[in-house]
């Protein structure tokens, strides 16, 4: 207990005096996350606008492919993101491997299904309730997307902050695909499972109570603008 307590004391140093190692891995999380969940945002939105607001044959799959795969293993994402940049890859030519960009091209592809398949959740009952007002305005197809997007602007956040939320917690794919290297792809993650190995608890601990602070506050937020809806 008496070890515990000491590195609990030292974590807290660490985080109060802004160690610079601690610091560049938070960043660098904050980044590459942050930039994944923008880039699967952006992406999944129209999808699921079209799949909300459109009736073709396939439709029923798709959605049930997009649920299906929010459960995703992590780290096959990540073989298979490593498979396409690797050398002998067919993307192997750009040398992103090892790169952030990998890493955050493995959480986009994680958070991508999170995107269309909760944006599809929450866009359904506004379009039920308005799309015969919008049919009536003369609304065209993509002027009702718009406005259906405007309408949901509240539940739309909650998905642009569980797909961070999701990009922020992953550690099997980026750590495939990045390699942990020191001040180059060393995030909160994978730095966590880094320094428990090699006994540093102090900044395991240190990064570890930052990222639940983060993910907790991630959680708030997201109930907040659930009641507000």
């Amino acid at each position: 207990m008496h070890d515990v307590a000491q590195a609990t004391s030292l974590a807290l140093s660490l985080i109060l005096d802004g160690d610079a190692e601690l610091l560049q891995i938070v960043l660098l999380s904050l980044r590459v996350s942050g930039s994944a969940a923008a880039v699967a945002f952006l992406a999944g939105l129209p999808i699921a606008l079209i799949l909300t607001a459109n009736r073709f044959r396939g439709r029923d799959t798709l959605l049930l492919l997009a649920n299906a795969a929010l459960g995703l293993p992590p780290v096959v994402v990540g073989l298979v993101c490593y498979l396409l940049l690797s050398r002998s890859g067919p993307l192997g030519s750009l040398g992103w491997l090892f790169t952030p960009f990998a890493m955050g091209m493995a959480q986009t592809i994680l958070a991508l299904p999170i995107v269309v398949a909760l944006a599809s959740r929450a866009l359904a009952p506004f379009w039920n309730e308005h799309r015969d007002a919008l049919a009536i305005d003369g609304a065209g197809f993509w002027q009702c997307l718009w406005q259906l997007t405007r309408m949901a602007q509240s539940p739309l956040v909650t998905v642009f902050l569980a797909a961070f939320g999701r990009a922020i917690a992953e550690v099997g794919a980026i750590l495939i695909v990045g390699g942990n290297i020191r001040g180059e792809t060393r995030t909160m993650t994978t730095a966590i499972a880094l320094e428990t190995q090699k006994g540093d608890l102090p900044m395991a601990l240190a990064l570890g109570l930052l990222l639940l602070l983060l993910c907790l506050g991630v959680s708030m937020v997201t109930l907040l603008l659930g009641r507000r809806a």
